[in-house]
């Protein structure tokens, strides 16, 4: 266990890579939140507001929504998470995982079984051996298992790694116990000279050097957020973490309830509009899209 955390902003690509390499791809859903449909899709005004939290909605109008976390595993590099998903105790106590608050606020369906550890030993991945773990944002729904991987370096951006750390974290979605530990960040930085660009993202990341994993800035859902392609053997994948919800999002561009910059937000959806103009065959998976979850397959190669 190291003493102290250590951040390191990164201008090139990890070690792992090799040319020409092709990914394989696992979802994970690691439990389900109860949400009102304004969580996902805000109406408009403060009694949209008000829906958007639960008042005036019944428990039959509210929609279970899926927790993804997704397994990658690279030729060379090994084995990449995208996502943590909750911390494990969530499925016994809320309130241990995300607080008074947070137990007050969600409502969760979570097994023991659903555990991002769980999962990773069930498919033979023992979860020492996860050397990288990318993170979309640092949202408590997706950097909740961050202490399983004690040996993995984590890859965040700059202004993620500074909005969590930010003033009244817990209302903008960080829980910052989740990921204040002694481990590896990686940070990127979006605004650095030497990013390039991707497809139809304005700003992008080559993870190992060898076109495989791909990161893109989608920055709005959280400051600084970041989306993940993927080339696989036969087509790419798009995870769209938080940057779209659902699939509809990306189509009409109507925003969340959680929402750090609106902005951003619809320019960020404006990409992926593009890429998936471009990529027609491409996999895109929503960030908690119930449907779009439920026509996954369990493998991807």
């Amino acid at each position: 266990m190291r003493d102290e955390i250590v951040t390191q902003t990164i201008s090139e690509p990890l070690s792992g890579g090799s040319p020409g390499a092709t990914v394989t791809l696992r979802p994970l859903r690691c439990g389900e939140i109860l949400a009102p449909p304004g969580f996902l899709r805000l109406d408009d005004g403060v009694a949209g507001k008000a829906r958007a939290v639960g008042l005036g909605i019944g428990e039959r109008q509210k929609v279970w929504i899926p927790l993804p976390t997704f397994l990658v595993e690279h030729p060379t590099a090994g084995h990449v998470l995208i996502d943590t998903g909750p911390p494990a105790s969530a499925a016994h106590d809320i309130k241990a995982a995300f607080g008074r608050l947070g137990a007050a606020i969600y409502t969760l369906r979570m097994k023991p079984e659903d555990a991002v550890a769980t999962q990773l030993r069930a498919h033979g991945v023992d979860p020492r051996s996860i050397k990288t773990v990318v993170l979309t944002h640092l949202h408590l729904d997706h950097a909740g298992s961050i202490s399983e991987f004690p040996h993995a370096r984590f890859i965040t951006t700059t202004r993620e790694w500074a909005s969590a750390h930010g003033p009244r974290g817990f209302q903008r979605g960080y829980i910052k116990r989740q990921f204040d530990h002694a481990f590896d960040y990686k940070l990127i930085n979006y605004d650095a000279p030497e990013i390039n660009s991707f497809a139809s993202f304005g700003r992008a990341f080559d993870l190992f050097g060898d076109g495989s994993i791909t990161l893109v800035s989608t920055p709005g859902h959280s400051a600084g957020h970041q989306s993940v392609v993927l080339r696989m053997g036969g087509r790419e994948a798009l995870l769209c973490g938080d940057a779209a919800y659902l699939k509809q999002t990306i189509s009409d561009g109507r925003r969340p309830l959680i929402l750090h910059d609106e902005h951003n937000f619809k320019r960020s959806l404006r990409e992926i509009r593009g890429y998936m103009q471009i990529t027609p065959s491409a996999l895109v998976v929503p960030g908690h899209d119930p449907e779009a979850w439920s026509r996954l397959d369990a493998f991807y190669d």
